[in-house]
């Protein structure tokens, strides 16, 4: 049974997870453009600069696994709460760290209850928002990317220009002090998943999710969504300035326009995918994402507007793309064990995207002349694993459907 909620709480819950979901993506696109002020700030090379972007996704990936051991066995509010502080806390670090291993270190941590945070918002949309009504509130939740583009990353980008490197994370701790006030406030306690009923140990609800195949494809395919988007991403700032001539200071133009589109483009998608089909709007829109994620790794020297283009259909496709499938994905658990799965499933997005951000540092170099080389390749990837999760969408299962008469 889902706790059930009017249409104004409804409201106020997607909106506070939305500025939950803002902070944490925030905190971690910010190294994306951040990427050529690091790379000078602290002398190092691309392949350094992907450890920074993956030691994120990798520690996100292990906190996952450990919360899976013990997320459904507490009262939703009180852990995400818990989870946003030492986030917070964990950023406030970053932005204090005086050389490339504490920032390492710090962007571990923060990577870690990050991973959580994800995890436990899309559970809560899981738990408190009925199936048919589903890729709706992961639209609007997924607004959140769109302002942390269209706002959050230019804001950050330019206190970095024009200030410190630093500026940005001191920023995102602010806002996550403010949005754990109105957290408290205004999330409703969920404890419906909890059982009296003592499991024989701490392991018994993963193995639980991994014993059902069809949790194992719905991870699976969680897996090759995030690879073919993370191949590209982390490098894609790099790539504007030292191969198409984008300046630096014209970085921020870049997500102002692709997160301005998003904006108006994702809230539009999850209507669709509820009114025409989770499955079939997913396709319609992977297939179309080939399209930017081979343009934005080929593209040679080009003006502004051009770049622009390509990023911003990349920004709508890419992302956009992912509102169905999560739809799909939380719909695939079991609810009893939705914590446990959802935990899971941000390990897996993380540990794709860490294993993506590494695998294109290994591919790509920087040559004499300060080009980026092998990008090209790194679209390739990205490609290939966009067409696998396309393929492998059919096989998964979704619960809440068998309760619903909604079209999938």
């Amino acid at each position: 049974m889902h706790p059930i909620l009017d249409q104004k709480r409804e409201r106020h819950l997607l909106l506070t997870l939305s500025g939950i979901q803002f902070s944490h993506i925030l905190d971690f696109m910010i190294m994306m453009p951040l990427g050529p002020i690091l790379m000078r700030e602290f002398n190092i090379g691309p392949h350094e600069f992907g450890f920074l972007v993956a030691s994120y996704s990798f520690s996100a990936a292990l906190s996952g696994l450990l919360a899976s051991t013990f997320v459904d066995k507490f009262e939703r509010k009180r852990l995400l709460l818990a989870v946003f502080l030492l986030f917070g806390l964990a950023t406030l670090a970053c932005g204090l760290s005086p050389n490339y291993p504490s920032l390492l270190i710090a962007r571990g941590l923060a990577g870690a209850f990050g991973g959580i945070m994800g995890a436990m918002v899309q559970t809560l949309i899981g738990d408190l928002i009925p199936f048919e009504r589903r890729a709706t509130a992961s639209g609007i939740v997924s607004a959140a990317f769109s302002l942390s583009t269209v706002a959050g990353v230019p804001l950050s980008l330019w206190l970095a220009n024009h200030f410190l490197w630093r500026s940005p994370f001191l920023l995102i701790a602010c806002i996550t002090a403010a949005l754990l006030a109105i957290a408290h406030r205004t999330l409703p306690d969920v404890r419906h998943h909890l059982s009296a009923e003592e499991r024989a140990h701490p392991f018994s609800a993963m193995f639980e999710v991994l014993g059902d195949a069809n949790h194992l494809r719905a991870l699976m395919f969680t897996m090759l969504l995030l690879f073919s988007g993370f191949t590209v991403i982390p490098y894609i700032t790099v790539y504007a300035v030292s191969n198409v001539g984008i300046a630096l200071n014209d970085i921020p133009y870049v997500y102002l326009a692709g997160g301005t589109a998003t904006l108006f483009t994702s809230r539009r998608i999850g209507r669709i995918a509820d009114a025409k089909g989770k499955m079939k709007i997913y396709r319609m829109l992977a297939f179309a994402a080939i399209i930017p994620l081979f343009a934005v790794t080929h593209i040679g020297i080009a003006p502004l507007w051009l770049w622009v283009s390509c990023t911003t259909a990349f920004f709508v496709l890419v992302s956009g793309r992912m509102i169905p499938a999560m739809a799909i994905i939380t719909s695939a658990a079991e609810p009893r064990l939705r914590g446990t799965f959802m935990s899971l499933n941000a390990a897996m997005q993380q540990l794709a995207s860490a294993l993506a951000a590494m695998l294109s540092g290994l591919i790509t170099s920087q040559g004499a002349s300060g080009r980026l080389m092998g990008y090209d390749k790194v679209g390739y990837v990205a490609i290939a694993a966009n067409l696998l999760a396309i393929a492998f969408v059919s096989r998964i299962a979704m619960h809440d459907k068998r309760t619903s008469s909604s079209s999938v």
